[in-house]
C-alpha cells in the first residue's frame, strides 16, 4: 500500500514522495477512501522567482508564494500540488476530485489526499504528482506530461475494489486512548446478555460469541472485515485505534453507533502526530461516519472528545460521572441526552423527564464496589452505547452485572488475585494493561484501595518503546511517588527501536525526581513480580504493568497457589482497606438490638458465617461481655487477636480484653495488656481511662491516678484543662515520683 515515487534520472531539487499510502476507509481527511501522499516540497520552498512565476503562470494556481522556506511558501506548495492533481484527474475524465492538503512533519513537507474508486489508476496518478510539480518549477509546460501521466493512469488494471465493508447489520465503534478494550468487552457482553449473536474486533483478535477465532491486534480494518464477514453475526462491535485510522482508515463505510472514550497524551511522535488535538482529530473520524438516525456517544468529562459532536451526523449522548458536568447540560439542551451517576445510580437523562435509574453502580463488579473510577466510565459508556444501539434496558443490566474484571471476560484489565506470601498472609496482585501515565494512575488508585491499613504499594513497572522520553519519565516518576516499592521490568516485544538500556535509563530519571531507586531491572515482567512477591506481607498490593507476559503471570500466580478474586471478594477487600467488613451493616445492627440475648445469637451466627474472620470473634465477644459473660467473652478476645485482627479493632479489643480481666480480678494479665496498648495510643482518653481503672484494682491508685491526669493534660482540648495544663501536668508527675510498686 506503501510506495515511494523517485524523482527522474538526472533531476535535481526535484520534488519528490516520501509515501503513497491508499487509505481502504473513511480517514483523515475524507469519509471515503482516499490515497495519501506525503510531498517533500524543498525544491518548491528554495525556487526562484522565475521558476515559481512560470509554475504560476502554466498551472493558473493562485495566490501569492510567499518568501523562500516560509510557512506562506509550504501552503504555496500544497495550491500547487492540489491545481496539478485535479488537471490531471480532468484529464483522466473526472471533472469533480475531493482533494485535501494540509502541512506535514516540517515546513518542507506537505499531505495531499485525495478519493479514489479504482485503485490501480489512483496509484498512478498519486506517484505521477512529485514528477508533474519538479517539472512545472523547471518551466515546462505540464500539458504533455498530464496527458501522458493520464495515458498510463488509464490503461493501469483497476484493480480491487476498496477493503472496506457496508455494514448489514447494526455496528458500534468504539475508540479513546484508555478504556477501548474494555468497554467493548462490556458492550459484547451485554449483547450476547440480550440473545444476540456478537461479534467484536480488539487488540487481542476477532471474536464471535466469547470465543476467540483470530488472534492479534485486530482494532484497525482487518478486525472489522472479519466481524462483519463472521456467518450469522447480528451485531458487531469495533475497537477501533489511532494506528489503523491513520495508516488504512476505518473497515466500514458508517456506523450506527460511535463511542469515544477519551483522548490523552500517547502514541505521539507517530505517522505525523505530535499532539493530543491531533490525536483528538484522528479519533474524531469514527464519529463523522455515525449515522444520522444514530447516536455519537462521547465522555463529557473530556473537552476534547465533546466538541466531537459538532462534527458527527449522529445524535450526541453524553456520559460522565459528574451529573453536574456541564456537557449533560449542553447535551439536554439540545434535544440529546445524557447517562451519569445520580445517588449511587446510573442515570438515563433526557430532556424534560425527571432522571431514569438504570442500576445501582454497587451493582457492577467491574466497578470494583466503585473503587475503579476509570470503569465506572466504561461501564458508563458501555451501557449507553448498548441503549444507543437498542438493546433493551434489562439486557443492558444483566449483562453489567455479569461482567466481572477477570481473565475470562476482561483479559489483561484489573485482573485481581489472592497470593500466599511468606509470612503466611495474602497479598493482592493485580494484573493490567497499564500503558501510559492515566493508565498507571489508575491501576495505582486501585491498588490503593485494595490494601490493608498499613500495609503497602509494590508496582512492576515498565514501558514500551513507542512513547516519548517525556512520557516514560513520567511513568517512573508516577510508579516512585505513589508506590511504597518498585520493581523494573523489561519489556523485549515491545522495545519499538529503543534499547532496554535507553528504557531504563528514562524510568531511573523519573525515579529519581522523587527519590526512588527501584529493583532490578529484571529481564521479565514475571521476575519482577517474584522480587515483589519476596518482599510482601499480609494485605500488601502488587500492581503490574503487564505488556508481554498475561498469560506467563496467570501461570505465575497459580504455581505460586493464587487464586482469582471474584466480585464478593473483590468487595471485602476494598471495605477491609476502608476499615470496614462486609458483613458492617448486620453488625452495626447488632448494636441497635434492646434484647441482649438476642444480640449474642446473632453474634454467634456471624461469626459462625464467616469461619476464622477475627473481626466477627471480636465482635461475639463484645456481646458476650456487654452483658457479664467476661468468662466466655475473654477466649475469644485472645482469638481474635491471634488471628490477626486489624486496626482500628485491634487496640479496642485489647481494651476490653483488659477491662474483663480486671472484672475477673486477673489483674496481672489485665496491667501487662493495658499498659500495651496504652504505650501505642498514648494520646487516647479512653485507653488511658481503662489502664487507671485497671492499675487502680491491680493495688496501685496512685499510679492510676498519675496516669491518667498525665495523659488528661496532654491531650485534653477543654479550656479549663488548657488553664491549668502545666499545674495537672505537675500533679501528674509529683504522683508518679511517690509511687511504690
Amino acid at each position: 500500500m506503501v510506495a515511494a515515487a523517485p524523482a527522474s534520472s538526472g533531476d535535481t531539487g526535484a520534488v519528490v514522495a516520501h509515501e503513497v499510502r491508499l487509505l481502504e476507509g473513511p480517514n483523515l481527511y475524507f469519509r471515503r477512501p482516499a490515497v495519501k501522499v506525503v510531498l517533500d516540497v524543498s525544491a518548491v520552498l528554495m525556487a526562484g522567482s522565475e521558476e515559481l512565476a512560470a509554475a504560476t503562470a502554466s498551472t493558473g494556481v493562485r495566490g501569492r508564494p510567499g518568501p523562500p522556506g516560509s510557512q506562506s511558501r509550504q501552503r504555496f506548495a500544497a495550491r500547487l500540488a492540489e491545481r496539478l492533481l485535479r488537471l490531471l484527474a480532468r484529464a483522466m475524465g473526472t471533472t469533480r476530485l475531493g482533494v485535501r492538503s494540509r502541512p506535514g512533519e516540517g515546513v518542507e513537507e506537505v499531505v495531499v489526499a485525495f478519493v479514489w474508486r479504482r485503485r490501480g489508476p489512483a496509484r498512478v496518478a498519486a506517484e505521477a504528482l512529485p514528477h508533474l510539480v519538479s517539472a512545472v518549477l523547471r518551466g515546462e509546460d505540464p500539458t504533455d506530461r498530464i496527458t501522458r501521466a493520464a495515458e498510463v493512469a488509464l490503461a493501469t488494471p483497476i484493480g480491487d475494489p476498496p477493503l472496506l465493508r457496508t455494514p448489514r447489520i447494526p455496528v458500534v465503534s468504539v475508540t479513546g486512548t484508555n478504556g477501548k478494550t474494555t468497554t467493548t468487552r462490556m458492550l459484547a457482553n451485554i449483547a450476547m446478555s440480550a440473545g444476540r449473536r456478537a461479534a467484536w474486533s480488539s487488540t487481542d483478535g476477532v471474536f464471535v460469541q466469547g470465543e476467540l477465532v483470530e488472534s492479534g491486534d485486530y482494532s484497525g480494518p482487518a478486525g472489522a472485515r472479519a466481524v462483519l464477514d463472521a456467518p450469522g453475526v447480528q451485531i458487531g462491535i469495533l475497537e477501533t485505534a489511532r494506528g489503523g485510522l491513520l495508516l488504512k482508515g476505518m473497515g466500514v463505510t458508517a456506523n450506527d453507533v460511535s463511542i469515544v472514550t477519551n483522548v490523552a497524551e500517547d502514541h505521539l511522535g507517530l505517522h505525523g502526530i505530535h499532539t493530543v488535538d491531533q490525536l483528538a482529530e484522528v479519533k474524531a473520524i469514527i464519529t463523522r461516519v455515525t449515522s444520522p438516525r444514530g447516536w455519537t456517544v462521547l465522555n463529557g468529562e473530556d473537552p476534547r472528545v465533546w466538541a466531537m459532536r459538532h462534527g458527527s451526523p449522529g445524535r450526541a449522548w453524553v456520559f460522565a460521572l459528574d451529573a453536574e458536568t456541564p456537557a449533560v447540560r449542553e447535551s439536554l439542551a439540545d434535544g440529546g441526552r445524557a447517562t451519569t451517576v445520580i445517588d449511587g445510580w446510573v442515570s438515563v437523562l433526557s430532556p424534560g423527564r425527571a432522571p431514569h435509574r438504570v442500576v445501582r453502580l454497587s451493582d457492577l463488579p467491574a466497578t470494583m464496589a466503585g473503587l475503579a473510577r476509570h470503569n465506572v466510565a466504561n461501564a458508563l459508556a458501555a451501557m449507553t452505547g448498548a441503549l444507543a444501539i437498542g438493546l433493551p434496558e434489562e439486557a443492558v443490566v444483566e449483562g453489567m452485572r455479569g461482567f466481572t474484571p477477570d481473565a475470562d471476560l476482561n483479559p489483561g484489565r484489573l485482573n485481581t488475585f489472592s497470593v500466599p506470601t511468606d509470612d503466611g498472609g495474602t497479598a493482592t496482585v493485580i494484573v493490567d494493561l497499564a500503558h501510559n501515565e492515566d493508565g498507571l494512575t489508575a491501576l495505582l488508585d486501585v491498588a490503593d484501595g485494595l490494601r490493608s491499613p498499613g500495609a503497602r504499594v509494590m508496582v512492576s513497572a515498565g514501558m514500551v518503546g513507542d512513547r516519548t522520553d517525556e512520557q516514560i519519565e513520567s511513568v517512573g516518576e508516577i510508579a516512585g511517588r505513589r508506590a511504597d516499592l518498585v520493581a523494573v521490568a523489561h519489556k523485549e516485544k515491545y522495545l519499538r527501536g529503543r534499547t532496554t538500556e535507553e528504557i531504563d535509563a528514562l524510568l531511573a530519571t523519573g525515579l529519581g525526581h522523587v527519590g526512588v531507586v527501584p529493583l532490578g531491572p529484571y529481564p521479565t515482567e514475571v521476575e519482577s513480580v517474584e522480587a515483589l512477591a519476596e518482599r510482601a506481607a499480609d494485605g500488601d498490593v502488587i500492581a503490574v504493568m503487564c505488556h508481554a507476559q498475561r498469560s506467563e503471570m496467570y501461570a505465575w500466580v497459580a504455581d505460586r497457589g493464587g487464586t482469582p478474586d471474584d466480585a464478593d471478594r473483590i468487595r471485602a477487600k476494598v471495605l477491609r482497606a476502608r476499615g470496614e467488613h462486609e458483613a458492617e451493616d448486620e453488625i452495626a445492627a447488632l448494636w441497635d438490638l434492646e434484647d441482649d440475648a438476642e444480640r449474642v445469637h446473632r453474634a454467634a451466627a456471624l461469626a459462625a458465617r464467616f469461619p476464622d474472620d477475627p473481626r466477627l470473634v471480636f465482635e461475639h465477644a463484645s456481646a458476650l461481655d456487654a452483658i457479664g459473660r467476661e468468662d466466655d467473652a475473654v477466649p475469644l478476645y485472645h482469638l481474635s487477636l491471634a488471628g490477626g485482627l486489624r486496626e482500628p479493632y485491634r487496640h479496642r479489643c485489647q481494651v476490653q480484653l483488659a477491662s474483663s480481666l480486671r472484672v475477673l480480678g486477673r489483674h496481672t494479665e489485665a496491667v501487662t495488656v493495658v499498659d500495651e496498648v496504652a504505650a501505642a495510643y498514648p494520646d487516647s482518653l479512653g485507653v488511658a481511662a481503662v489502664r487507671a481503672l485497671v492499675h487502680h484494682d491491680a493495688g496501685d491508685p496512685t499510679g492510676a491516678l498519675a496516669g491518667l491526669l498525665g495523659t488528661v493534660a496532654a491531650t485534653s482540648a477543654d479550656p479549663d484543662v488548657a488553664r491549668y495544663r502545666t499545674a495537672i501536668a505537675g500533679y501528674a508527675a509529683a504522683l508518679a515520683g511517690t509511687r511504690t510498686d
